[in-house]
This record gives C-alpha cells, sequence and structure tokens, in this order.
C-alpha cells in the first residue's frame, strides 16, 4: 500500500469545461486510523454529469462542494484497515469516497458506506452504474414518476447513458414503444439492435426533429428527460394530452451555468405532469430496486455497457466526456 494519497482537489469554481485551473491533483499522506475510523482503497469512481453541478457555487440538492475541498464523486473500494465496528478489512464498500485513491470514513460517516455482497462474474464497477445510483435513479424516475402502461410511447434523451440507457429498457419491459435520442450512430446502433429500442434518433443529423415526427405517429406519452435545451423542446412539441415529463436531468446547461428549460408553453397547453426527481427521496427502498434490477440483468432483459478510464489522472478528462458525448453506457475511472 502507497503511504500516498492522490486527489482531485476543487480549486477553482468551472465557468464551462473542467480546466486545469478547476480541478488540481494533490499528493497527501494516507492518515492513520484512529478509533472509530476506517481506511477504504478506492478501485473504481463514478464519473456523473451532476458532478459538475456539485462543483458550481448554486442551489442544488446537496452543499456545493467548497473550494479546496476533494471532488466529491461515488466510488466502490476495499477496506485496507479498520478500527471502526461497522466495517473490517477485506469488505468490499460503496459510497461517497471523493475523487481519490483513499477515503477516509469515521463514526456516523460509515452508515453511508454500503457494504456489497460478492457476486459471481459481476464487476465491482457493476454497483456504480446498473446496480447503483443510475440504475436506480431509471427505475424510480420510469415507474415512480413517469408510470408506464402498456402501449404508450416513452421518448429517452441520452439514451445510451447510463441512466437513459437502463430507463428504455424498462420501459420496453413495461411493454411501451420506446424511442431513444442519442449523439452518434455507434449509440444509436447499439440502443436499437443490442438494447431493443424501438426507434433510435441522431440528434445530430440535419433532420433529426423530422425523424422524431416519424418515430412517434401516436405522439408522446412519457419524456425521461436527461438533457434540456433544444432536445426537450422538439419531445415537449410531440407530447399528448396529460403525458408525464420525468425531469431526471438538464445536461445540455450544466456546462453553461445556464440549467433553465428554454420554453414551458407546451406544458401549459398540453396540461402536462412534470416533476422533477432526486434519487436520495427513494433510499428506503433502494435494496428492493436493486434486486429486481439485479434479477433483469440475470435474465437478460437488461443489458449494459462500460466506458472505463485507466488511472485517477483521467478523472477530469472523464468528466468533460460526458458532455462531449465520448462514452456509450456508464462512465468510470479505474484507479
Amino acid at each position: 500500500m502507497s503511504n500516498m494519497n492522490r486527489q482531485w482537489i476543487l480549486a477553482s469554481r468551472p465557468k464551462g469545461l473542467v480546466t486545469p485551473e478547476v480541478l488540481q491533483l494533490r499528493e497527501t499522506p494516507v492518515p492513520e486510523l484512529e478509533e472509530g475510523q476506517a481506511l477504504v482503497r478506492v478501485k473504481y469512481l463514478s464519473l456523473d454529469p451532476t458532478m459538475r453541478i456539485w462543483m458550481s457555487d448554486m442551489a442544488q440538492y446537496m452543499p456545493p462542494v467548497q473550494i479546496g475541498e476533494v471532488m466529491r464523486a461515488f466510488g466502490v473500494g476495499e477496506v485496507t484497515e479498520s478500527r471502526n465496528a461497522d466495517v473490517k478489512k477485506g469488505d468490499k464498500v460503496l459510497g461517497l469516497t471523493g475523487l481519490q485513491e483513499y477515503a477516509l470514513i469515521s463514526g456516523k460517516e460509515s452508515r453511508g458506506f454500503q457494504k456489497l455482497p460478492s457476486i459471481p462474474f459481476l464487476a465491482d464497477s457493476q454497483f456504480l452504474g446498473t446496480l447503483g445510483v443510475n440504475g436506480l435513479t431509471a427505475y424510480f424516475g420510469l415507474l415512480e414518476v413517469g408510470k408506464p402502461q402498456a402501449g404508450e410511447t416513452l421518448v429517452v434523451s441520452a439514451a445510451a447513458g447510463a441512466t437513459g440507457s437502463i430507463a428504455g429498457q424498462i420501459g420496453k419491459i413495461c411493454g411501451c414503444r420506446v424511442v431513444g435520442i442519442a449523439g452518434s450512430m455507434e449509440k444509436c446502433k447499439w440502443i436499437k439492435e443490442d438494447l431493443g429500442f424501438d426507434a433510435a434518433i441522431n440528434y445530430k443529423d440535419a433532420d433529426w426533429k423530422s425523424q422524431l415526427v416519424v418515430a412517434t405517429p401516436a405522439g408522446v406519452d412519457i419524456n425521461f428527460e436527461n438533457v434540456g435545451g433544444e432536445v426537450m423542446q422538439a419531445v415537449l412539441d410531440r407530447m399528448n394530452l396529460h403525458g408525464r415529463v420525468v425531469l431526471c436531468g438538464l445536461i445540455s446547461g450544466y456546462a453553461k451555468e445556464d440549467p433553465a428549460l428554454a420554453s414551458f408553453g407546451q406544458v401549459l397547453i398540453k396540461r402536462l405532469r412534470v416533476e422533477g426527481f432526486i434519487i436520495l427521496d427513494y433510499v428506503a427502498r433502494f435494496a428492493d430496486a436493486a434486486k429486481q434490477i439485479g434479477m433483469w440483468k440475470m435474465s437478460g432483459k437488461i443489458k449494459d455497457k462500460q466506458t472505463t478510464l485507466q488511472g485517477i489522472e483521467k478523472a477530469p478528462e472523464g468528466i468533460n466526456m460526458l458532455f462531449s458525448g465520448g462514452n456509450i453506457g456508464k462512465l468510470v475511472v479505474e484507479v
């Protein structure tokens, strides 16, 4: 075990994408344990669009990361030393480790880390994606907020991402016609041929809006929205009366400091139900949901893909990939 810990520190607030001035790599000694503490060696780090929000000094569902602090991130790791009764050496855990190689958990903080079961043929990184926050977000967002019914049309933006790809597949399980919007031919091919979406639209095509009309002949009943902006507006124009908009994210505005929607006119005209949700609202039901997602995955009803970057130094580059569309499926860093 190294006696030094590499950490990405938030050095300044970003004004666009993440630049070298925003995140800085720092080395600090691995701390010695006190009573009630445990040391976790981080194996995988989750990269998520919401990290860009956490960097900003704005009202949000968690306190913004402060200048000089380790950048917040979910991670999976193994306990290497423990003086904490809740965890022992060798336990694999999931929690907010931060963008660093070693995380220290102590006292009540240990309750925020979940012990992971050892499942044959399942990589630890799966607990950051399909069996983690992304899968749970898709599950609760679609089933609890979207309330899909067989025969309805569901449109998912950022459909080749970690959350959108699962949301679309759950929609198929529920009997919906599922249309995905993604940013490349490769992504569209994946969600249509491998994941079973009924139609896939590349929003970089000049005629993508016309393609959306053709792909939704009966209109749209549910919009699982991850992007916002022009993409959301085009889908709102296709919504049926009393349709439901599951507002999961507005990624198109995160790096512009402008996550506001361009227009809510269609919401009024079509009497749409728009509901934002945060996955933390469903913590008490995580275990049951993860079990169901796991069963769907083992039975082949849900498939996934992972883009893996090697080395913690790749983390800032990876965060920017989320906004340039450089990843397919879940994006993780293997520390």
